[in-house]
């Protein structure tokens, strides 16, 4: 019987995809009809089809949304249906697709690059806190280049910066520009070549296959005049830019300013006492660690996530009109929520002024220093002294009094809700969803939601990585081997340490570790635990008074661990 492959991506909707997934393999087995199975969404990286079953397949069934790596399929027929489709009928999809109805042969596709030989690709990987993703994407790019004998160079814009940043001459010769970001890329080195765009996560999930898809379908950007009035977006890109980019790209920006100033106002309390930050000690080392953490890394918060929101939107003309509504929400005591609007008000400004103001050659250069500036940023001030700051402001003062004053019951939900959040995709938006926006209260003096969410994000590694030990015949020999790598990973607040597993038995684990996350956040908050930086993990809890109540911390992710494992162990099944 012809073997018959399926991909199922579920966007944002992963749980839908897993229960997809689990119905074409159900229906498949009833029919003895050989299938091939891989899942793409955000929650895991799913478990690419081999190379050997896309080979002798004769069929493949497109399910779902995003990137399915259709390039990889050459001529193969294939048949698209929505992921309600199978949910609903799933024989009828089959049928379908073993019928060839609906489907459709690629003109062309890799097998068409590929034959023109090995190709030169530049790439660019970024996600929004520029740690583990972003080196994860890269890494799976060099390994898949390698493998199909392309030339592969990557340049990672990571937390600390850009890494192995590619060269003028690189570019000109590649023949494809790659970029895999979650937040907003700088694209104008890249005029005049073939450019694509997609999420980290098709990188780390199916290196191959993006390769693939990139070569045949990258665009050509825009050089000239055209690059310099636009962001010069190539279409794959543009559809994946939306909101919750844009967002990510200001939370990415934003969080050193939340780091330093939460590191030095510690440090200054550490130093000075609780009263280091008085008038009275002014000209103390307390004093002078409190001023340049309060007065100047936090008051520079707020106007970075406008400013960098913005940018995303407009790019450059965006920067300056957002940076300053920035500043304005954070005088009109509007808090991140101003600075969010702002942004947003600023960026799509900004944007289409540079669209629609069209002047002479001759006066062309006054456009990026002169009237975007000053008819982007009139825009969004106005806008914000006169309509969105006051009523944002109130919203955001009544959010800070309920957080302030939420104790038990309250605290208790908060703290599930928060942590169970981070462990359901590691990394996707509803994970980044509760960071963004935990990160940004710090801002604001409210520092027990970032507990719940580091907390409940560091026990899905620690925990997969204690089951390893606890219950060894649950897992194969590489993945206790993995196990170590997970514990380091999840000490460090990299949740995405957890993934690999996560991918390989979804329905047994995911559940397990949301459990364990959502435990943890709920004893962290019940504990009245507060943290004032955003990342580090286990290497902050130290650092005094980064951390209230650190025995609270450690108990809260101590049971968050112990949970996850236990229920790992009791719901995975023997490794063959």
């Amino acid at each position: 019987m012809a073997q018959l492959l399926a991909v199922v991506g579920g966007g944002d909707l992963s749980t839908h995809a897993v229960l997809a997934v689990e119905a074409l393999r159900k229906a498949a087995g009833r029919r003895n009809q050989p299938i091939a199975l891989e899942l793409r969404s955000p929650g895991t990286s799913g478990n690419p089809l081999p190379e050997s079953a896309i080979a002798r397949a004769e069929a493949v069934l497109l399910v779902g949304s995003g990137d399915l790596g259709e390039g990889r399929f050459g001529a193969l027929r294939r048949a698209k249906v929505a992921i309600e489709d199978v949910l609903t009928d799933v024989n009828a999809v089959i049928d379908r697709v073993l019928s060839g109805a609906g489907d459709a042969r690629a003109a062309s596709g890799p097998t068409v690059a590929a034959a023109a030989g090995p190709m030169r690709i530049v790439a660019i990987t970024s996600c929004p806190t520029g740690i583990a993703h972003t080196f994860m994407a890269a890494e799976g790019i060099l390994s898949a280049g390698k493998a199909l004998g392309h030339e592969v160079r990557v340049e990672t814009q990571g937390s600390v910066g850009a890494r192995d940043a590619l060269t003028a001459p690189e570019i000109a010769a590649a023949d494809i520009v790659l970029i895999a970001a979650d937040t907003g890329v700088d694209r104008a080195r890249f005029a005049g070549k073939r450019v694509y765009a997609t999420n980290t996560k098709a990188a780390i999930r199916d290196g191959k296959g993006l390769i693939a898809t990139a070569l045949a379908e990258a665009q050509l950007q825009a050089a000239g005049e055209a690059e310099a009035e636009s962001p010069a977006r190539p279409a794959a890109a543009e559809k994946k830019a939306g909101a919750y980019k844009h967002l990510m790209t200001g939370v990415s920006f934003m969080l050193p300013f939340v780091v330093a100033g939460g590191l030095l106002i510690a440090l200054a309390f550490a130093v000075g006492g609780i009263d280091a930050m008085a008038p009275g000690n002014a000209g103390t080392l307390g004093y002078a660690l409190g001023e340049i953490g309060a007065k100047g890394a936090f008051a520079l918060i707020v106007p970075a996530l406008a400013g960098y929101i913005a940018y995303s939107i407009a790019d450059r003309p965006g920067i300056a009109p957002g940076m300053i509504g920035g500043m304005l929400a954070a005088n009109l005591q509007a808090g991140f929520l101003g600075g969010i609007a702002a942004g947003f008000i600023a960026g799509y400004t900004a944007r289409f002024l540079n669209r629609h103001i069209h002047l002479h050659k001759n006066l062309e250069g006054l456009k990026p220093v002169l009237i975007l500036p000053l008819l982007a940023t009139l825009v969004t001030g106005l806008l914000m002294v006169y309509v969105v700051g006051v009523p944002v402001a109130a919203i955001l003062s009544a959010l800070t009094g309920w957080l302030k004053g939420m104790q038990g019951a309250g605290a208790l939900v908060l703290g599930l809700v928060l942590g169970g959040m981070m462990a359901v995709d590691m990394g996707g938006p509803i994970n980044k969803a509760a960071y963004a926006s935990s990160a940004a209260l710090i801002s604001s003096g409210i520092y027990a939601p970032m507990a719940a969410v580091m907390i409940g994000g560091m026990t899905p590694p620690l925990g997969i990585a204690l089951a390893t030990r606890l219950f060894p015949v649950r897992f194969t020999a590489p993945e206790r081997e993995a196990g170590g790598a997970a514990a380091v990973l999840g000490a460090a607040f990299i949740t995405e340490g957890a993934i690999p597993f996560a991918a390989a038995d979804p329905l047994r684990v995911i559940p397990s570790m949301v459990a364990g996350s959502a435990i943890a956040g709920a004893v962290a908050l019940s504990l009245g635990v507060e943290l004032k930086v955003p990342h580090g993990g286990l290497f902050v809890l130290p650092i005094p008074n980064a951390v209230t109540n650190l025995t609270g911390a450690m108990i809260a992710i101590i049971a968050g661990t112990v949970v996850t494992a236990i229920l790992v162990g009791l719901l995975k099944k023997r490794a063959a």
